[in-house]
C-alpha cells in the first residue's frame, strides 16, 4: 500500500510506519519515533500519532512497554515475493488464478476472476439490511444458528426452487458458509479417499482442487455446447465406476454453455444405470436470462443434489451456500455439519434473507443482466479484434470461454500478463486433462478497462 491523499491522518501515520518496517528501517526490536517527534515528522497533531500507535499495537505490530515507549513486534517474517509483487514463479495450477486474484492489490486488473465488480454490486440494499440487523435482538447478533440454517431462508429457498422445477421442502434444505463449502460438505458425507469422481472437460478449476483435497481419484469428460459428451460420459461410467459426477446447472463454468433437456435426461439415464449420484452447482442461476434444464428437476432428487449460493450477484464477503438434497441425507448432513462447523451463520443468514425480500433486489437482477449482456457483446468484439474467438455466444452470465491464436500458450501468456498488473484465467486450470492450453476464460464484467486489451496486444505480437 502507498500513502494516497484519500487516507485519513492515523491511517496515513499507520502506513508510514508499515512502509519503515518493510524497508528494513525499523527492524524487530526496533524501538519507533517518541510520539511528539513522529507528530512533527508527520505534520499531525500528538493524538494522531496516539490513535495510529494504539492501532498497530492492536495488530500486533508494535508492542508498548510502559514507561519506555513503542517498539516493533515479532520477528522479521522471510523476505516474500507477496510483499513485492505478483508470484511470478508460482506454477500454474488450479489454485493459480484464485491465488493471484484474492492476494493482488488494488492496481491489479482481473478478466480472469470469478466474480463482479464491487461497484456492480446492490451496495444499497446491503447498507439497509445491516442497519435493520443492528436493531436486532441479541439471538440473532451473538448466537449460534441451528444446524439447517435460518428457518425462513429455506422456506424462501425451497420457493425459489420451485421456479426451476425442483421440488423439495425446507426441511430438504442445509445452508452452509458457501458454494464451496457445499460441495466440501457432501464430499465428506458421500466419498472415501480413493473414491472416483468425473467433472467435466473443462470445469470450474476448484473442483479440481477441492476434489484433490479429499483424495478423490478425477476422470473428466468432454464438455460440448450441450453438456458432457454422452458417449464419453458412458464410457468413464463404465471404465472407472465413479461415485459422483460434479458439475455446473444452468450457466456452465468457464464455457457458459447451457445443457440441453436431452443430454439431461440421457445423463440422467446412465446414472441410474451406473449408480452414480450428481452434484449439480447452480451458483450462477440468478444470471440467467431464461431458465435452463437443471437435473435436480428432472430427476426430483433422487440421485441429484443440487447446490448454490449468492455471492455472485449479492455478496461474496456475505458467506451464505446451500444444499438441497432427498430428505434421508438430511440428518446426516446437519450431523456433519455440527462436527465440522457447529451452528449455521445466523447473521448472514438473515442479511441474505433481508436483501432477497427487499424488491430491489429482483430490479439489481434485471439491471446486472442488461449490463452484463452489454458488456458481453463489447468484450467479444474487442477479443475478436486480436484474434481471440469465443467458443459460443453465452445466454447469459459473465464468463467467455475463447480459442487463443494458433501457436499461443494460455498459461505463458497469463505468467507474462502477470508481469504486466493483469490477471487472467489459462485453460489449462479448468483442464484435468490439461488439452486445453490454447483457451483462456475472460470475465466479462472485469474486462472493461481498456489496458487489458493494450497489454494482450503487446504480449500477442
Amino acid at each position: 500500500m502507498v500513502l494516497t491523499e484519500e487516507m485519513t491522518l492515523v491511517e496515513r501515520a499507520m502506513e508510514a510506519i508499515r512502509q519503515r518496517i518493510a524497508g528494513r528501517t525499523l527492524v524487530p526490536g526496533a524501538k519507533l519515533p517518541s510520539i511528539r517527534r513522529f507528530a512533527e515528522d508527520m505534520q499531525v497533531s500528538k493524538s494522531t500519532v496516539v490513535e495510529a500507535y494504539d492501532r498497530l499495537s492492536a495488530e500486533g505490530i508494535i508492542i508498548s512497554r510502559p514507561g519506555s515507549g513503542f517498539y516493533v513486534a515479532g520477528q522479521l517474517a522471510p523476505l516474500s515475493l507477496a510483499e513485492i509483487g505478483p508470484k511470478l514463479d508460482r506454477e500454474v495450477d488450479p489454485l493459480w488464478v484464485s491465488r493471484q486474484s484474492l492476494e493482488a492489490g488494488g492496481d491489479f486488473l482481473k478478466p480472469g476472476c470469478g466474480w463482479m465488480p464491487a461497484s456492480w454490486m446492490p451496495e444499497t440494499s446491503i447498507r439497509k439490511a445491516l442497519r435493520s440487523l443492528s436493531r436486532a435482538n441479541d439471538t440473532i447478533l451473538t448466537e449460534y444458528g441451528s444446524p439447517l440454517g435460518l428457518s425462513e431462508l429455506r422456506q424462501f429457498l425451497a420457493r425459489r426452487a420451485a421456479g426451476y422445477g425442483i421440488d423439495a421442502s425446507p426441511d430438504q434444505i442445509i445452508l452452509t458458509g458457501s458454494g464451496t463449502q457445499a460441495i466440501d460438505q457432501l464430499c465428506r458425507f458421500l466419498l472415501e479417499p480413493g473414491h472416483c469422481v468425473v467433472v467435466d472437460d473443462p470445469c470450474y478449476f476448484n473442483f479440481h482442487a477441492l476434489l484433490r483435497a479429499h483424495r478423490a481419484k478425477v476422470v473428466s469428460v468432454p464438455f460440448t455446447p450441450n453438456g458432457p459428451d454422452i458417449r464419453a460420459f458412458e464410457q468413464a461410467l463404465i471404465e472407472h465406476k465413479p461415485k459422483l459426477y460434479i458439475t455446473n446447472s444452468g450457466l456452465h463454468n468457464p464455457t457458459g454453455a447451457t445443457l440441453s433437456p436431452v443430454v439431461a435426461h440421457r445423463v440422467l439415464k446412465l446414472a441410474e444405470q451406473h449408480n452414480l449420484t450428481i452434484i449439480e452447482d447452480d451458483i450462477f442461476a440468478d444470471l440467467e436470462h431464461e431458465h435452463a434444464p437443471r437435473y435436480a428437476a428432472f430427476d426430483g432428487l433422487e440421485r441429484v443434489v443440487h447446490i448454490g449460493s449468492f455471492s455472485k450477484t449479492l455478496s461474496a464477503s456475505v458467506r451464505c451456500g446451500y444444499i438441497i438434497a432427498r430428505p434421508d441425507w438430511i440428518d446426516g448432513l446437519a450431523d456433519l455439519r455440527i462436527a465440522t462447523s457447529f451452528g449455521a451463520g445466523h447473521f448472514s443468514a438473515e442479511l441474505v434473507l433481508s436483501v432477497l425480500k427487499d424488491g430491489s433486489y429482483r430490479k439489481h437482477l434485471d439491471a446486472l443482466k442488461t449490463k452484463l449482456a452489454d458488456t458481453m457483446g463489447t468484450t467479444a468484439a474487442r477479443l475478436n479484434k486480436l484474434g481471440i474467438k469465443p467458443w459460443i455466444e453465452p445466454r447469459g452470465g459473465m464468463f467467455l470461454w475463447c480459442e487463443l491464436p494458433q501457436g499461443v500458450n494460455a498459461s505463458d501468456l497469463a505468467q507474462r500478463a502477470l508481469a504486466r498488473d493483469v490477471i487472467l484465467a489459462p485453460g489449462s486450470v479448468f483442464s484435468i486433462t490439461q488439452s486445453a492450453d490454447n483457451y483462456i476464460r475472460f470475465n466479462a464484467a472485469q474486462s472493461q478497462n481498456p489496458r487489458i486489451f493494450g497489454v494482450l496486444e503487446d504480449l500477442l505480437r
